[in-house]
């Protein structure tokens, strides 16, 4: 049986070591499972702790992917058996792992080439050097499976300029490369064609086995491959619409918000595919996802793991999740019934019980 991740040991060039780890799902697009999440965690701790590790490499098997997001359809299952002791555990597990990325101890390098989604983005998002290539196409559309971006994702898109985080939780927009720089959700961008050259190239650096120290290496040695390498990316459609985007969200009420964004009815596709998928969102994650920004602004990055942790459970029990999974990944007829059904039959009350601890099963 072919292991759901792999780790590596490379030496280097002073006698060091480089830790590398690889999602090893190609066929679901590297899509996080409960088995991987516990492979990582204690294989993050343990390098955490041996000194001869001076760096960590995260990556996914093949080229069409880092990572598609979290198991969902695993989740579903578990929730159609009513087992929420899994589902529990699967986002308990997953927001720890995120959390350790967060706050590792040395140079932890991510690359994201191609799909990131949901999780994908969660472990992206704490790398200490996040790269992008040409081929990466970031998103957290989790409005589209009645769930809201997670994975810390409260936290890290309530910090983006303006409003920004509110427009791509509720959009569920696709961004590329030149969108990840531009909104500080990436750091460095090189071409697809240096991957093979990667490892080879990190043994070589005069590692000193201090964090500080080794950050500012690999800092500048990603900085030097990018400037070598004068990329030609697609332009950022965030940055192009920016001023389009703090317009339509420039509103008191989720109501009003949802009502400017799909009622746009201008001759822009990128505008106009964010109100589609907005159209065809659970009502009840567009509440979830703007309440949940806001009480993020005033929360720590722990606090806020620990505010979606609770979410999360809550959306395991409630219908829209299950559903919109059911739609678009296991029958795939897209045709999700939300439930309840509109925005308007989505009251305060609804909303506040996501952010109470669920009682015991």
């Amino acid at each position: 049986m072919t292991e759901p991740v792999l780790f590596e040991l490379h030496p280097t060039e002073n006698g060091r070591r480089i830790a590398v780890a690889t999602l090893n799902a190609e066929k679901s697009h590297n899509a996080l499972s409960l088995a991987m999440i516990r492979l990582l965690a204690p294989k993050l701790a343990e390098w955490r702790e041996d000194p001869d590790v001076v760096c960590v490499v995260l990556q996914g098997a093949g080229e069409k992917a880092f990572c598609a997001g979290g198991d969902v359809v695993a989740v579903h299952h578990a929730i159609r058996a009513g087992d929420f002791a899994a589902t529990d555990a699967f986002f308990r597990e997953e927001y720890a792992l995120d959390y350790a990325i967060h706050s590792f101890n040395k140079p932890f390098l991510v690359w994201a080439q191609g799909i990131v989604m949901g999780g994908g983005v969660g472990l992206l998002a704490g790398a200490s050097h996040r790269v992008v290539t040409e081929r990466s196409r970031i998103a957290m559309p989790e409005i589209s499976i009645g769930l809201y971006p997670d994975v810390g994702g409260s936290w890290f898109l309530s910090r983006l300029p303006g409003r920004l985080g509110i427009y791509l939780g509720l959009t569920g927009a696709s961004f590329n490369a030149a969108d990840a720089l531009y909104t500080g959700m990436a750091d460095h961008v090189l071409p697809s064609g240096l991957r093979p050259d990667l490892l080879p190239e990190l043994a070589r650096l005069p590692w000193q086995g201090t964090e500080r120290a080794d950050k500012r290496l690999l800092s500048g040695h990603l900085r030097e491959l990018g400037r070598s390498a004068s990329l030609e990316l697609a332009p950022s459609a965030i940055r192009a619409h920016y001023d389009a985007i703090q317009s339509l969200t420039d509103y008191d009420t989720v109501d009003d918000m949802v009502a400017a964004i799909t009622g746009y009815n201008g001759a822009d596709e990128w505008l106009r595919g964010g109100a589609h998928k907005l159209m065809a969102g659970s009502p009840t994650s567009m509440r979830l996802i703007v309440e949940a920004q806001h009480r993020a602004r005033l929360l720590s990055l722990k606090e806020v793991f620990e505010m979606e942790l609770t979410l999360s459970r809550q959306c395991c029990r409630h219908p829209d999740f299950a559903e919109g999974v059911r739609a678009l990944l296991i029958d795939k007829d897209g045709a999700a019934h939300w439930s309840p059904a509109s925005l308007a039959e989505v009251d305060e009350a609804l909303v506040a019980s996501f952010f109470e601890p669920p009682s015991l099963d």
